[in-house]
């Protein structure tokens, strides 16, 4: 007999996620067999912004997440320097792109230490160690006391990672800086120095403590190489403009289907958001953000099971990430799993470390970091960029000033998107079927599929209804 199990809420996450899986034989052996990814909360930024100044969205925006506000700030402000046919000085892109670059750096150490690895190892006996499930639990003793260690100075790392960014932002999270044209705070002396000892300390952090502790998991674990690939379709849309138009990108935009490491082209007309299975009026399915809406509708129907869309690319599925962006630069081929994620979001934050310590010997002192900035009567702009856990794009359609249409599509939509209007599975879901499980009580490898992606529900999805009770854990076997 087949197991059912609901997962209510995933934790060691950012927002709300639940996911229900199956669990049968399969010659024999006890793995998934079908899984549903829900967003259980509406996110509603779109009717927020609705008739607003334009000015609004970079910061309202950032109120779409706590934990990765910087790229929505980013997101923002490209549509609206689009939409003016506007562009900041150097000045302000290296900036943007360092305060952008200190949000990847906390993520991405955030995301090993303090939500995926505890998957893996035990702890003290107290939160957030417990409760946990104790099962396949594979490294040793002292080399569990020494990642515990690394953990709580993980916590320092982060820290120091948010303090380095606001150091120019005012203040991290929801800096205030990013703005169309450009960026608020001049660069002195005083402040390129100070950020550059933060630096130095997290890229030797990355370098002597992270990256190794990633590689030993993956010596631990190294079934894990082989778990987890669903698609194997990567997506990128570039960051980190590294000349005034754009051109030349640290981690360049692109695309690789079925784990090819030919990397094809962009085009951003091919994306579309269906909703067939989303809690959204059937009438907004399959359309390009730039003529999208968000009109809720819930209850739907009985195949309607979450608040996401699901974005694709030509009509199929993709995965967005530190593993697609790698992929698509070329920094990392080697695989499509639970464990190359780990791995490729490791190097991408060596790479970023590296990459923001040129970027503060580029920067000049007392030059301008804003250009003046009309906003338009009537215009339209898309600003495509990534978030630490992915492609991240808003589109945003100008009329009388005011706000007429805006349109967010995040990462996690992407990654932890319900299947489409062709019934295809969204990323999460797909990379789930066939995950061996070793006791379908405490399905440990289903969580550890999910971290891999590092699903951040609060950019997904936002507004809860009073009254509704808490959210638990049901396991039916």
């Amino acid at each position: 007999m087949p197991s059912f199990i609901a997962i209510d809420p995933v934790t060691r996450l950012e927002g709300h996620l639940r996911v229900d899986v199956t669990i049968d034989l399969v010659n024999g052996k006890s793995q998934v067999v079908d899984a549903h990814a829900t967003g259980t909360l509406f996110r509603g930024f779109e009717q927020m912004l609705a008739n607003r100044d334009p000015w609004d969205a970079p910061h309202l925006t950032q109120r779409v997440c706590g934990v990765c506000p910087t790229p929505h700030g980013m997101a923002a402000v490209m549509a609206l320097d689009k939409a003016a046919n506007k562009t900041p000085p150097a000045n302000g892109r290296i900036l943007r792109n360092f305060v952008l670059g200190a949000n990847f750096v906390q993520s991405h150490i955030l995301h090993f230490y303090h939500l995926a690895a505890l998957d893996y190892m035990g702890g003290p006996a107290m939160p957030p160690w417990t409760p946990g499930w104790e099962v396949d639990r594979r490294i040793p003793a002292a080399t569990t006391a020494t990642l515990i260690e690394h953990y709580t100075t993980a916590l320092k790392m982060t820290r120091q990672a948010q303090e380095m960014g606001a150091v120019f932002a005012g203040r991290l999270p929801h800096s205030p800086a990013y703005i169309p044209g450009g960026f608020t705070d001049v660069p002195t002396s005083a402040q390129i120095a100070k950020a550059r000892t933060y630096l130095t300390a997290l890229v030797a952090f990355i370098r002597d403590v992270y990256i190794p502790d990633v590689e030993l998991l993956a010596s631990v674990y190294p079934d894990y190489a082989s778990v987890g690939r669903g698609y194997g379709n990567l997506i990128a849309f570039g960051v980190f403009d590294l000349d005034t138009a754009g051109a030349k990108k640290l981690l360049r935009a692109g695309r690789a289907a079925n784990g090819a490491t030919g990397v094809q082209a962009l085009n951003v007309a091919s994306i579309t958001e269906h909703v067939t299975n989303s809690w959204y009026d059937n009438t907004t399915n399959n359309l390009n953000p730039a003529s999208g809406l968000t009109k809720p509708v819930y209850p739907k129907d009985t195949k309607a099971y979450s608040w996401l869309k699901s974005p694709r690319y030509d009509n199929q599925p993709y995965e967005a990430g530190p593993l697609a962006r790698m992929w698509v630069n070329g920094d990392y081929t080697r695989g499509i799993s639970v464990m190359d994620r780990h791995r490729a979001r490791a190097l991408e934050a060596l790479k970023i470390g590296n990459a923001m310590l040129g970027w503060l010997i580029e920067l000049k002192v007392g030059q301008p970091v804003y250009s003046a900035y009309t906003t338009p009567t009537t215009a339209s702009g898309i600003g495509l960029t990534e978030a630490p856990r992915g492609a991240l794009g808003h589109w945003v359609r100008i009329a009388n000033k005011k706000i007429a249409n805006y349109q967010i599509v995040t990462p996690t939509c992407w990654n932890a998107s319900p299947r489409d209007t062709a019934n295809q599975l969204g990323p999460i879901e797909k990379a789930l079927i066939g995950t061996s499980i070793i006791d379908a009580t405490k399905p440990i490898e289903v969580v550890r599929v999910i971290h891999s992606y590092d699903p951040c529900l609060s950019c997904a999805v936002h507004v809860a209804r009073p009254g509704d009770q808490d959210a638990i854990t049901v396991l039916t076997v």
